[in-house]
């Protein structure tokens, strides 16, 4: 079944997927305006301020009460992201904002909005596009507090509609607003309460988050390692205005791995990408050559950009590895630049 089909029969079984009907077809004209255009690219990072997107995983200190970051380590790390000529940032947003459409999961002293704005402002001033994040993955949706447990729901369709309008509104209609989407599988889920949606289950809950989006002009990403489990579906399913944010962490980069295999697959069939590394002190080329496999196999037309991401909290403890993390981006930047200014 692909894309038509499906939402034809979740009309008629009343599945709540009304969408606008750019989901059928290609983005508009302001939510394709990239700067590949003029053969430049994003440059992006990934900051974390809530970390609830973790769970109760213990490796990353189980669930937080309280607002967790360390402002001083935000501020430097974005200063740091300018010295680098980074021009985007993903924020993981999710319960550190005191919402309000939903205060009640808020994090203690999270930041108003009042706060965020100013951030944001601060961002722009040096040249740094601020992006929304929510993960809406149930391996990863922890933040939602008792929602969490209400997938599918009512209920749960009008709280994430709500976070996602007061995001976007906050955020003044940003070119592209962060999904995540990523391994809701059970092998990832750890605690004892466990959901995966599966199926037309999944595709709806998708189509509504992006849906939401995408009738207010701006444009949705996803983690894109559904396409690895799953390609034939992806395909006939995942539309073309949904950015696909395709990863892999590891140092060595072979066309033997799905996710690697990935990139040539998305790009082949005509999806935009943002190509994503992490750091981390034992993996430091993963952003490195991510750039370097994207630069010599995928046409520069559909790679968006790249991404530099830090699963690590915000705070002063993780100091040194974001700061480093961050000058990596920016070598890979120049290398990037250096070898394509050669070429023209």
């Amino acid at each position: 079944m692909d894309r038509r089909g499906f939402l034809k029969r979740a009309t008629a079984l009343g599945m709540t997927v009304a969408l606008p009907k750019v989901l059928l077809g290609t983005p508009s004209t302001k939510q394709m305006t990239q700067p590949q255009a003029s053969g430049k690219k994003f440059w992006a990072c990934l900051m974390h301020l809530s970390f609830n997107f973790a769970g109760q995983i213990k490796l990353y200190g189980g669930l937080r009460t309280a607002f967790e970051p360390d402002i001083s380590v935000w501020d430097a790390a974005v200063e740091r992201m300018a010295k680098n000529h980074v021009n985007m940032l993903f924020i993981n947003l999710d319960d550190s904002v005191a919402w309000h459409s939903h205060p009640e999961i808020s994090l203690k002293n999270a930041w108003t909005h009042e706060q965020l704005r100013a951030q944001l402002a601060r961002m722009r001033k040096l040249g740094i596009e601020p992006v929304p994040m929510f993960n809406f993955s149930t391996t990863h949706d922890a933040w939602l507090g008792k929602y969490s447990k209400m997938v599918s729901s009512a209920k749960y369709y009008a709280v994430c509609s709500d976070l996602i309008a007061e995001a976007i509104s906050l955020f003044d209609a940003p070119r592209f607003i962060h999904f995540g989407m990523d391994e809701e599988r059970i092998d990832y889920q750890l605690s004892n309460y466990i959901v995966i949606r599966q199926q037309e289950t999944w595709w709806a809950d998708l189509y509504f988050y992006i849906g939401e989006a995408l009738k207010r002009g701006v444009r949705p990403c996803v983690w894109a390692d559904y396409v690895w489990h799953h390609p034939d579906d992806f395909f006939k399913m995942m539309p073309k205005s949904v950015v696909q944010c395709n990863w892999w962490y590891t140092e060595k980069f072979t066309i033997s791995d799905v996710a690697i295999r990935s990139y040539l697959d998305l790009v082949r069939e005509g999806y935009d990408v943002m190509a994503t590394g992490s750091f981390d002190q034992e993996n430091p080329k993963s952003i490195g050559n991510t750039v370097k496999f994207c630069a010599e196999h995928i046409d520069g037309c559909h790679l968006l950009g790249f991404i530099q991401t830090f699963w690590k909290p915000t705070i002063e403890a993780y100091r040194a590895p974001i700061l480093e993390g961050i000058d990596l981006i920016g070598s890979a930047r120049t290398e990037y630049e250096n070898k394509r200014n050669a070429r023209i």
